[in-house]
């Protein structure tokens, strides 16, 4: 049985069960607790590519942590002071550009899905949210407004009307004086830290820990696992964010082969194309997936069968929710997808072999042409499988849904099956391309009939479809109820 809330086992219970408003603080920390990895490196990154750093820069980086024995209070502000240095007399308003890009381009997919939910009930509790970090406001910032958090206590630099001075502010948030301005932050806004939490991972932050009354340990370093042992803090490790074995993600795609050479030859034999398309799809995305680790919690599994043809439609996280799907559906069916897929060699051939509509999402016209020949095998008793929102969505949020699938339906005169995945982003980011170990959730909705359906009411009709996702995702249920 699926768990009411996201995999995190009496977390968010706990939070939503517990005090409520503003004098419980909520602290996170950045780097390794709500984003994988360490955001400083993609600033590095971006710099050594425009020639702005340097072999120099890098000696004298070396030469900091060398000189000072490792990263303590005294080197992490001297090197904060060299990075300082070298923005002087650049405008904020161009690096808040720069943060901007980079947070989507390489941070957003890093965010761990685990921590949003954690803040969102956070959030839903009416707690004191604060983002604390070592890290800068270029780094910060960013991640802050992508998740709603209105506090924001990290290292700044110096400004002169706008343009950096090479100066960074003080004092230097590290260790206990991040601790310190946590409390600074607490006395000011009222809130109690002994009802307050703290979710970090690295061992500096141990002093903050010490001063809540909820330390929770976030993918904890050596000291601080060793401390939260002793102490009884609860820890949390996360490993969605991870970078997946890519290993066993290329063993798993290329089993495509020798189930399509099976499955041809299945054709083959009894002399039809669908027979060999049906062994192929019947086989190839649950080997695949388990190969991967991947398993999945089904509620409603009864109606995959109750009324077919039908158009089922999935809430789409990234690449693998699709295979999440088909497994499901196994056999005779056809899908659409995105028209940039017919680039891959692989997946282009297949499309061709199993009839797959690609549509061009930004062309209403074109699209509606390339789904005609859809309508048709759905006439002749194909189900169809469809991602209604026509891209990929990297949150727990369902987007707007697209006609064309509705259309189909109407046309054919059959009903659409919802299919709702809880937690595909636990295997991957939106554009991963390695998939992580886990569990998904996945309930399968009653069909919905859409012969009585008018052309008029199409809007108000989707509406109602896309609200079941939502109220899914809100409440999830299980086969007992």
């Amino acid at each position: 049985m699926a768990a009411k809330n996201l995999r995190l086992p009496g977390t968010v219970e706990e939070i939503a069960g517990g005090p409520e408003g503003p004098a419980v603080g909520a602290f996170f920390d950045l780097d390794g607790t709500l984003v994988a990895g360490y955001t400083a490196r993609y600033l590095t990154e971006e710099r050594m590519k425009a020639g702005e750093y340097g072999p120099v820069d890098v000696l004298r980086t070396l030469g900091v942590m060398v000189g000072g024995g490792g990263l303590n209070p005294d080197t992490f502000a001297e090197l904060l002071d060299l990075g300082a240095h070298t923005w002087a007399g650049r405008t904020v308003e161009d690096l808040d550009e720069m943060a901007l890009r980079l947070y989507k381009k390489k941070v957003a997919g890093r965010i761990y899905p685990e921590m949003r939910e954690i803040v969102r009930a956070h959030q839903d509790a009416g707690h004191t949210v604060v983002l604390t970090s070592s890290a800068t406001t270029f780094q910060v910032q960013p991640v802050a407004d992508a998740l709603g958090i209105e506090h924001v206590v990290c290292n700044r630099f110096e400004d002169d009307d706008g343009v950096l001075t090479g100066h960074v502010a003080k004092p230097v948030i590290w260790g206990d004086t991040k601790a310190y301005a946590a409390q600074q932050f607490a006395a000011d806004h009222g809130v109690d830290l002994d009802r307050s939490y703290f979710y970090a991972d690295g061992d500096e932050d141990v002093a903050l820990m010490y001063l809540v009354g909820k330390p929770r340990p976030t993918n904890p370093g050596e000291t601080m696992a060793k401390i939260a042992g002793k102490r009884g803090w609860p820890v949390t490790r996360l490993s969605s964010r991870g970078a997946g074995s890519s290993i066993r993600t290329l063993i798993g795609f290329s089993t495509f082969l020798p189930i399509a050479g099976l499955g041809a030859a299945k054709g083959l034999l009894a002399r039809n194309r669908r027979s060999a398309i049906n062994f192929i799809t019947d086989h190839w995305s649950t080997l695949m997936l388990r190969i991967n680790g991947v398993e999945m919690n089904v509620t409603g599994r009864e109606n995959l069968t109750a009324s077919r043809p039908a158009v089922f439609l999935f809430n789409h996280r990234n690449g693998f929710d699709p295979f999440i799907a088909v497994s499901l559906i196994g056999r005779d069916f056809t899908s659409v997808a995105k028209a940039e897929l017919k680039d891959d060699p692989m997946i282009s051939a297949f499309g061709r072999f199993a009839d797959i509509a690609f549509v061009e999402r930004d062309n209403t016209k074109s699209a509606v042409e390339a789904l005609k020949p859809i309508e048709a095998m759905a006439d002749k008793g194909l189900s169809v499988l469809i991602a209604p929102e026509g891209t990929r969505l990297d949150t727990r949020e369902v987007g707007p849904f697209k006609k064309g699938a509705f259309r189909i339906a109407m046309h054919a005169g059959i009903p659409v099956v919802p299919i709702v995945i809880r937690n595909a982003e636990m295997l991957g980011a939106r554009d991963a391309v390695t998939i992580n170990p886990g569990t998904v959730d996945v309930a399968v909705l009653p069909p919905v009939p859409t012969a009585d359906w008018k052309l008029d009411e199409i809007d108000e009709r989707i509406a109602e479809v896309r609200q079941m996702y939502l109220d899914t995702l809100a409440d999830w249920p299980s086969d007992d109820e």
